[in-house]
């Protein structure tokens, strides 16, 4: 097996798919609520037409309204060649759990700016809560990854995954759930789902990060599109093969790959299905109550940090 084939590979696999997760979330939730809904193909079809339309900038923005649809995409295609999906990761070396939280930390500030750029109300608003909760969101990202570092014993993700893959079973134990958990609420207010954000409405009291979009048009929208939904399957691949690593092609042939690549699509459906039932469940939250939200997956976060240390200092 040519690991460096498989690796690109698998990152352009995470640029194609990303538009056909939305579309399926979108569809079981549609189907969820009794409706039609739009097909799973939606989103690529969003995006070729606005592609196809003309960009209009508005007079007061600088080259960093211009230029930041652009960062936002090399930053994501950066944090997918840090991430394992079905093999190692191309990009593979200890400390780059830190770096993937750079990364999408990055690419929120270049949306912010720009959102700003444009001088819209709807922009500064949607950019002071987006800051706001990512204020809250991303301490409970880097304790969830950092309780599993010490449980995969590294910081390097692909050695991660390999390690807690060969816990097997003893890998589902009170602090792995604990961690599952705090993930979970941080993905969804990451990807901005309900109850956090609803991503199909543009009610201006409601708005988050559909409020950063409302002034792009053209190709700028068209990548600002993508970028959202290459993020939120980024954030589901890092889910999904950090708390169920089982299957993932760390040695073997082409047929190993090729049954790694379809446990991968299972699982990222599982969980797709999981986020729209989610979203039928529950009502989208009063603004002032995702602070208390986000509170409770940071102390998730730190007591599977503290579960951890004591595990340890008990197997000594």
């Amino acid at each position: 097996m040519n690991t460096v084939l498989t690796a690109v590979l698998q990152v352009i696999l995470l640029l194609v798919l990303a538009p056909l997760v939305t579309g399926v979330i979108k569809k079981i939730k549609a189907h969820l609520q009794c409706r039609m809904g739009a097909g799973i193909f939606q989103v690529y079809y969003d995006i070729g037409k606005h592609m196809k339309k003309e960009t209009v900038i508005a007079n007061s923005a600088s080259w960093i309204y211009i230029v930041s649809p652009y960062l936002v995409f090399s930053t994501l295609i950066t944090a997918t060649m840090l991430l394992p999906v079905i093999t190692k990761a191309p990009l593979s070396f200890t400390g780059n759990i830190f770096v993937l939280i750079y990364l999408l930390a990055l690419g929120r500030v270049m949306m912010t700016l720009a959102a700003l750029e444009s001088g819209s109300a709807f922009g500064g608003m949607g950019s002071s809560r987006e800051v706001s909760l990512a204020a809250l969101a991303e301490p409970s990202l880097i304790l969830a990854l950092v309780a599993l570092a010490i449980s995969g014993g590294s910081t390097n993700l692909s050695t991660i995954m390999a390690n807690l893959a060969l816990q097997g079973i003893g890998l589902l134990n009170p602090s792995h759930f604990l961690a599952i958990a705090a993930l979970l609420i941080v993905i969804i207010a990451e990807v901005g789902r309900i109850p956090v954000d609803n991503p199909d409405t543009h009610l201006e009291l409601t708005m988050i990060h559909e409020g950063m979009l409302l002034e792009y048009s053209g190709k700028g929208l068209a990548l600002m599109i993508w970028d959202a939904s290459i993020k939120q399957l980024l954030m589901l691949t890092l889910f999904v093969n950090l708390f169920l690593p089982w299957g993932m092609a760390l040695a073997g042939g082409w047929l190993r790959v090729l049954i790694a690549l379809l446990l991968y699509l299972l699982k990222i459906l599982i969980l797709s299905a999981v986020l729209a039932l989610i979203e039928s469940s529950y009502a989208k939250m009063r603004l002032f109550k995702v602070p208390g939200l986000l509170a409770t997956s940071l102390a998730l976060a730190f007591l599977t940090i503290l579960s951890q240390l004591i595990l340890r200092g008990a197997g000594k």
